[in-house]
C-alpha cells in the first residue's frame, strides 16, 4: 500500500491516483449536526441539502454563504435525490414514507404503504430516467425515537421498491436485503447498486453492496457481492461517469472499480453516512459525517442527476 502526498488518501491501486488530487484538502463545511446525511446537489440552485436527521432539520450549503436552515420540522428525512424535472424527493423515517417537494413548496406523498400496511422507514433513493423511484426500505427509523418513532415493522421482509411513474404502482424488485441501504445506477442504467447495512447492529450480519442487472428497466436478476468493506459498513454511495462506486465507510469514503477492485480510500475523521458530487463540473464530493460536512475536490465526475 502507497500512501498518496496527502496524508488524507489511502492508494489502493494505481488507477485511483487518476482519480485524485493529491494536493486537495478535505474541508470541513459545517460540524452541527447529530448525524449528517442524504446530500444532493442543486446546480441550477448552486447549493447543497442535506439531512440532520436526529435534529428534525434538513440543512442547505450554499458556496461562499455557508450553511443555513431548508426545512424544520423535517420528519426525520433521511435520504434525497431529484427527480427529472429537478424536483426534490426525500425519504422520510417520521412519516415513513416517500415525498416529493414541488416547485412551490408543495409537499406530495409518493409511497407511505405496500399491500395495505405502513412501510418500516424509507431510507434512500434514487431516480431513474424514466421517472421511476428507487428506494430501500430497513427499519432503522422505527428501531428508537431517535431517528424516528420506535414502532414495530408491518412488512415482513426489508425490499427495494420500484415505484412506477406512470401509475404510481408499487412493486418489490428485491427483498432478500437484512437492512437495506444505499442505492445507485450505473452510467448505463443496466445495473443497480444496493448496499446492505445491517452489521451496524448485528456483528454476524453482511457489510457489503450488492449489484443487480436491471432488466426491461423494471426488474432486477443476477445479484450478486459487488464488494465487501474492510471498515465499517456502507451506508450511502454514488458512482462515477467512468463506473467508479465510491461508497461511505467507516473511516472515510471507499472509491471501488466497477470491477469491485478497492481503488483506495479518502480518510475522513468522522463515520461517513453519505456522499454526492457536485459544484458546477461535479468534480467536488460533498460527504455527510456523523456531525460534519465535509467537501474535496477530485479529478473524477459524478454520474448526470437533475
Amino acid at each position: 500500500m502507497v500512501t498518496a502526498q496527502s496524508s488524507i488518501y489511502e492508494i489502493r491501486d494505481p488507477r485511483f491516483r487518476q482519480l485524485i488530487v493529491a494536493s486537495a484538502g478535505l474541508d470541513e463545511l459545517y460540524s452541527d449536526c447529530r448525524w449528517a446525511e442524504g446530500p444532493v446537489w442543486f446546480g441550477d440552485l448552486d447549493c447543497l441539502v442535506f439531512s440532520d436527521i436526529p435534529n428534525q432539520r434538513m440543512l442547505r450549503y450554499v458556496p461562499g454563504h455557508g450553511v443555513s436552515v431548508f426545512r424544520a420540522p423535517s420528519n426525520f428525512a433521511n435520504g434525497n435525490t431529484r427527480d427529472r424535472e429537478g424536483r426534490l424527493v426525500t425519504c422520510e423515517h417520521g412519516g415513513r414514507r416517500v415525498t416529493r417537494t414541488e416547485i412551490d413548496g408543495r409537499i406530495t406523498v409518493l409511497a407511505d404503504s405496500y399491500q395495505g400496511r405502513r412501510l418500516n422507514a424509507p431510507n434512500d433513493v434514487v431516480v431513474k430516467t424514466d421517472g421511476s423511484v428507487w428506494f430501500t426500505d430497513p427499519t432503522y427509523g422505527i428501531l428508537s425515537n431517535y431517528e424516528g418513532y420506535q414502532a414495530e415493522p408491518e412488512q415482513p421482509t426489508r425490499n427495494v421498491y420500484r415505484l412506477d411513474p406512470a401509475t404510481g404502482a408499487l412493486s418489490v424488485v428485491v427483498d432478500d436485503f437484512r437492512q437495506p441501504n444505499g442505492l445507485a445506477f450505473s452510467p448505463d442504467e443496466t445495473k443497480l447498486y444496493v448496499a446492505d447495512s445491517a452489521r451496524s447492529h448485528d456483528e454476524t450480519a453482511p457489510s457489503h453492496i450488492r449489484v443487480f442487472d436491471v432488466v426491461d428497466g423494471t426488474r432486477l436478476e443476477n445479484g450478486r457481492v459487488f464488494c465487501d468493506l474492510d471498515n465499517g459498513i456502507p451506508d450511502g454511495f454514488r458512482v462515477d461517469i467512468a463506473g467508479n462506486v465510491w461508497t461511505s465507510a467507516g473511516d472515510g469514503v471507499h472509491c471501488f472499480a466497477s470491477d469491485g477492485t478497492l481503488l483506495g480510500k479518502i480518510l475522513v475523521p468522522q463515520t461517513v453516512a453519505n456522499l454526492t458530487f457536485g459544484g458546477p463540473r461535479r468534480n467536488r464530493l460533498f460527504i455527510t459525517a456523523t456531525r460534519s460536512l465535509y467537501a474535496v475536490y477530485t479529478t473524477a465526475t459524478g454520474a448526470q442527476y437533475p
